[in-house]
């Protein structure tokens, strides 16, 4: 069971030996460092209310059933080993009903504040990021949170809903059964196992979530299957410093300019040309914030010949400079 873990942690983080495609590329900065990883345990009627303020989280049920509920979104079942995930800072609750009065409250950094009405104190510690009244309680909710670092991976963020939940069945098994045994436990470098696995719990959830008919999948995911989007948008996102035009896309994807255009923007929905220009700036805008580099660098290495050519497709896309960006971070 050991060197399952680890090979499949070393899978994980290890560089890809095949070409990565757009969802690797959006996860690449969607990361849990230092993640907050709680282990709560209550008893019937139970609810606890998350104010974690991450813009990505997610919450799992290891024992029990319930609901999710947050304001301005309808209320989900959570069947035991489903998971949720959460966009934005805005609190949500987990609950045994829609109608049952939040008893626990987490904060930022994982500080537990017991409310009125609860029949146990469930903010006090049972182990190594444990909280509950007892070991042996009815429910047991899981909960880790993740940060978004950069432009790239909010593209990601954006593209998902406040709330989405997807069934046991439909996310891998394995990585999910380890959560009760390893967030329990203190061994050097348990935090780095713990923020792996909530790697790992995110990027199998969301690649369920996306294969699914009612999930509204972004064109960007959709267009991975089509051989014709998805062979140029990888391509695109292999080399997108490349001088590319529509004819020269399509001479390598092997259609003709007209089909190319004419796919590329059904499936992905803006035209090939449209989406390598968003896709520059949003590189560019990463490497702007992260790197002393000049806009100069940063303008060839996105593709474009000059820092005055990135500067004006910048202000036209973002409505600033690269400068104005770069000081607003």
């Amino acid at each position: 069971m050991a060197m399952w873990r680890n090979s499949m942690f070393e899978a994980l983080i290890m560089p890809y030996p095949h070409r990565m495609d757009v969802l690797d590329e959006l996860l690449a900065g969607t990361r849990a460092q230092d993640g907050v990883f709680n282990l709560t345990i209550l008893d019937l009627p139970w609810a606890l209310e998350i104010r974690d303020e991450a813009p990505l989280a997610l919450a799992t049920l290891v024992r029990g059933s319930g609901w999710v509920t947050r304001e301005g979104t309808a209320p989900q079942r959570l069947e035991q080993g489903d998971v949720a995930i959460f966009t934005g800072p805005q609190p949500y609750v987990v609950g045994d009903s829609v109608h049952t009065a939040p008893q626990l409250r987490i904060h930022p950094g994982g500080i537990c504040e017991p409310l009125p009405g609860a029949p146990a104190d469930y903010s006090a510690r049972l182990g190594v990021r444990t909280y509950g009244s007892r070991k042996s309680g009815e429910v047991m909710v899981a909960s880790g949170t993740y940060q978004v670092a950069g432009d790239v991976s909010r593209r990601l963020v954006t593209a998902l809903p406040p709330v989405l939940v997807v069934p046991a069945s439909e996310v891998a098994g394995s990585v999910m059964e380890m959560i009760t045994s390893e967030i329990q436990r203190d061994a050097v470098g348990q935090q780095t196992v713990l923020d792996r696995w909530l790697d790992l719990a995110l990027i199998t959830t969301l690649r369920a979530w996306f294969d699914r008919p009612d999930s509204h999948a972004p064109g960007w995911y959709q267009a991975q299957t089509d051989p014709v989007a998805g062979t140029a948008l990888r391509l695109l996102h292999e080399d997108p410093a490349h001088p590319w035009n529509v004819t020269d896309l399509a001479d390598k994807v092997g259609v003709s300019r007209a089909s190319l255009a004419r796919r590329f923007t059904a499936v992905v929905g803006e035209a090939p040309m449209s989406y390598l220009t968003g896709w520059r700036i949003t590189l560019a805008a990463d490497q702007l914030r992260s790197t002393r580099d000049t806009v100069e660098t940063i303008a060839r290495r996105v593709g474009y010949a000059n820092a005055f050519a990135l500067s004006v497709a910048f202000k036209r896309v973002r409505g600033i400079t690269p400068t104005d960006h770069r000081r607003a971070a």
